[in-house]
């Protein structure tokens, strides 16, 4: 059974063949991607853009019911405030 000092200097020797085996294919990695970027002339927004499969964040909606009172506006989603509840709705559209 090898000892402490010789598994120290195999694990020593493994980190580094597995850093310079990194380095190398982080470099062929980039080489390829810089060769197709030029190949199709594509650019940053063509890479990152996150139009596609990503779901909205959740912008504001614009209201469609105005107490007239008051003046308080709701989307029509989620809860409704106890000023429309039970009342006919299409009487406080905006």
């Amino acid at each position: 059974m090898p000892s402490y000092k010789e598994l120290a200097a195999q694990r020593e020797q493994l980190d580094k063949q597995i850093k310079e085996a990194i380095a190398h294919e982080k470099a062929d990695g980039i080489a390829k991607a810089k060769f197709i970027i030029e190949q199709y002339h594509l650019t940053a927004a063509d890479l990152f853009s996150r139009k596609a499969g990503t779901k909205s964040t959740g912008g504001k909606v614009a209201p469609k019911y105005r107490n007239p009172s008051t003046g308080e506006t709701w989307t029509g989603r989620g809860k409704a405030p106890k000023w429309i509840e039970g009342r006919d709705r299409s009487n406080y559209l905006i």
